[in-house]
């Protein structure tokens, strides 16, 4: 007596194996073969990664955030004692116009 379960047969029990690995065995040998170089050819060359241009702007303003120090205490110490005194104060439209330019500069 034989079972068929889904097309696996007796040498391929507890084998790991893709939906993407089964597509490629079931193709012809002459269409596996050019992919196979291709990618025994990168591999050879090393991979290649390319990022997109949301990932460049990300790793651009990464950069430039490291130029900045984590934390100034200098201003801190300045704007603690000022919201302490009562002396701090808020310009709306320079908040604003500064919330803008963040957005534009993520964004675009």
């Amino acid at each position: 007596m034989s079972v068929d379960l889904n097309g696996i047969g007796r040498g391929q029990v507890n084998t790991q194996r893709t939906t993407a690995d089964k597509s490629v065995s079931n193709q012809s040998p002459k269409q596996a073969a050019p992919e196979q170089a291709t990618a025994k050819a990168q591999s050879a060359r090393g991979e290649n990664v390319n990022l997109s241009s949301q990932a460049r702007n990300l790793k651009q303003l990464e950069q430039k955030l490291g130029d900045y120090p984590e934390m100034d205490d200098e201003r801190i110490e300045q704007i603690r004692s000022a919201l302490e005194n009562g002396t701090y104060k808020i310009d709306a439209e320079k908040l604003a116009q500064k919330m803008l330019d963040m957005d534009k500069s993520i964004f675009g």
